[in-house]
């Protein structure tokens, strides 16, 4: 395979994913009614816990194992710091937070949350093409071709697919709430393309200090997923169980579900 193209796969491919599910605020009607509200920040809700657990905890535990640390320690701590972290940002960002509406504030922390979500997933596909790209690239017909081991560049691109399919609801989990919220369609797609471009940044970061990023991922994608359960049970369950609505409780149950099976089909 050629470099250039394994490259623009490896790194784009998950942003592409997350602009894609974003893309569902312009099939949603009558976002602004009360009850498909509750069940869109329901859904939402469900997707970012889920998306906590299977996507950066599991995942965290795993990589902790190989360590030399309790494997306890980065995933329950990392947890911790990630949510009074994402507390004290708010509280020192306070006036870029809440202009506005009380409702912005709370949709900016949303998209932050999901936006440091996406930072360590796109680490890891950079490690993954990391690896593929351990070998010397070769000259094929005027192209440079891989010389990594095949399991190692057929790994990354199912990495990249995977994570790129899990993006898909977890773009619509920001984009949805946002239009609901009262902002524009438009405004409400950006904002979720957006919080996934963190991708291609992790991954290149990751590329370039491979050895450094590996030893810090358990603790990076605790934290994240420590930011994720704070804005979820600060912002989105209540707004979805509000007046104990009971289209809001199974919208939660639901969204868990859905990215429950993706992360474990994928």
């Amino acid at each position: 395979m050629n470099v250039y193209l394994f490259a623009a796969v490896i790194l784009l491919l998950p942003a592409l994913c997350t602009a894609l599910g974003a893309a569902g605020v312009f099939l949603v009607r009558r976002a602004d009614e009360p009850r498909t509200r509750r069940m869109l920040c329901g859904m939402a809700a469900g997707i970012m816990l889920a998306a906590s657990v299977w996507s950066l905890l599991l995942p965290a535990i795993e990589r902790a194992e190989a360590g030399t640390l309790p494997v306890w320690l980065a995933p329950a701590v990392g947890l911790v710091l990630g949510a009074v972290g994402l507390l004290r940002l708010e509280e020192a960002a306070g006036r870029l937070m809440h202009t506005g509406s009380k409702e912005d504030g709370r949709m900016g922390r949303v998209v932050l949350a999901v936006t440091l979500h996406n930072l360590p997933e796109g680490m890891v596909v950079g490690l993954a093409a990391a690896l593929a790209l351990q070998g010397e690239p070769e000259a094929v017909s005027g192209a440079l071709a891989l010389q990594g081991e095949p399991e190692a560049v057929s790994g990354a691109l199912a990495l990249a697919l995977g994570i790129g399919l899990q993006n898909i609801p977890e773009g619509a989990a920001v984009s949805l709430p946002l239009a609901q919220a009262g902002q524009g369609r438009r405004k409400a797609f950006c904002a979720g393309a957006a919080s996934g471009l963190v991708e291609p940044l992790g991954a290149l970061l990751a590329l370039a200090l491979a050895g450094w990023v590996s030893a810090a991922l358990p603790w990076l994608m605790s934290a994240a997923a420590g930011c994720m359960v704070c804005v979820t049970a600060q912002e989105m369950i209540p707004e979805a169980v509000e007046q104990d609505e009971p289209a809001g409780v199974i919208s939660v149950v639901l969204g868990f579900a859905l990215m429950m099976a993706l992360d474990i089909a994928l």
